[in-house]
């Protein structure tokens, strides 16, 4: 699974809406959604405030690894 697939799939699997994303992560709606389509590709700050938020490994995040490390 590449970066952008796994941000949306997480996000779902939380039953997150874009809208929140972009809250948490304070930027827009249609921002997130250039993310989970690979048209643009997050910042670092970003990806750290996800997998944070998620109790998740960056490289989790960006599709590097298949098994979710948890952050201690």
């Amino acid at each position: 699974m590449n970066y952008y697939e796994r941000l949306k799939h997480i996000r779902e699997d939380n039953d997150l809406t874009q809208a929140d994303i972009a809250e948490l992560l304070k930027t827009t709606r249609q921002q997130v959604s250039k993310w989970e389509t690979g048209i643009q590709m997050m910042g670092a700050d970003k990806y750290i405030v996800l997998a944070e938020y998620h109790n998740v490994s960056v490289d989790y995040l960006l599709g590097l690894i298949d098994t979710p490390r948890k952050l201690k």
